[in-house]
């Protein structure tokens, strides 16, 4: 019996059983590029901390001492350093999936299979950067001594929630960035922005409360305010800031499933 394969026509929903049926080949993706970005490199893993630390540093010394911005009663160094562990995480894996289509041309235009785990395998690998850079943030609170209350436990609803972020705006941009090579381009600039744009340096609490739910249209906001509410107990608990984010995630994560499937059949004529 001969199988068929036919590019999708319209705007189809993503085929999740095949999806299933293929998801070994999904830990291979997630396996090859962590074997990437780390081979050759000294100091390995070990990537995942330095980054974010340095900027703590930089943050402390210029926002901190010389700017001197509110820290919400918390130590600046792990006040900064609690927002840019999932910063980091969410900043990886957008730039990972924003490149994976155009970096695994040779591959599309091979063999069959689902072009949805191009941008997925990033996003998740950046997990396990993610894992290590939060066990030295775990560490930093032991050194301050700052013990989590009870909302600890809401930390890995907050973790999904920078994972689906980050898969939301990297499908969607891994798609333009196969049709338009100037997204590769604007990504730096546009994660710098990103950056300031989100409480990463600074407390929401500078936001004035009627603006609260406009700021939600950043959900990086709600992720970060939420870390830091979950391990140090700073900030506020969810309120309207997280209902709008959850509702501009939900809205890019299925625009996009189904814009990257429309013109996924067209890539390995463009790439």
């Amino acid at each position: 019996m001969a199988l068929v394969i036919a590019p999708t026509s319209g705007w189809a929903a993503p085929n999740w059983a095949e999806m299933w049926r293929y998801r070994d080949l999904l830990a291979i993706f997630v396996w090859r590029d962590l074997k990437v970005r780390y081979k050759r490199t000294v100091i390995g893993a070990g990537w995942a901390v330095l980054q974010p630390l340095i900027a703590m540093v930089v943050f402390s010394l210029v926002f901190g001492r010389l700017a001197h911005l509110p820290s919400d009663d918390v130590p600046y160094p792990i006040f900064s350093f609690a927002a840019l562990v999932p910063w980091t995480l969410f900043a990886n894996a957008v730039g990972g999936a924003t490149t994976a289509v155009v970096t695994h041309s040779n591959i599309i235009s091979k063999v069959y299979f689902p072009r949805l785990f191009l941008p997925l395998s990033p996003v998740i690998g950046a997990l396990v950067d993610f894992g290590i850079a939060l066990v030295v943030l775990l560490g930093m609170m032991v050194f301050f001594g700052i013990h989590p209350g009870p909302q600890i436990i809401t930390l890995p609803l907050f973790t999904a929630f920078a994972v689906l972020a980050a898969a939301a705006v990297g499908i969607w941009l891994a798609a333009l960035n196969a049709l338009f090579q100037d997204v590769r381009y604007a990504l730096p600039f546009l994660m710098q922005v990103w950056l300031y744009a989100s409480p990463v340096a600074y407390a929401t609490s500078l936001v004035p409360p009627e603006w609260r739910a406009v700021y939600g249209l950043n959900p990086m906001a709600t992720v970060i305010e939420g870390f830091r509410w979950a391990l140090l107990g700073s900030g506020q608990p969810p309120d309207s800031m997280a209902a709008v984010s959850v509702l501009v995630v939900a809205l890019l994560l299925v625009s996009g499933l189904f814009f990257f499937r429309r013109v996924e059949r067209i890539f390995a004529d463009v790439v």
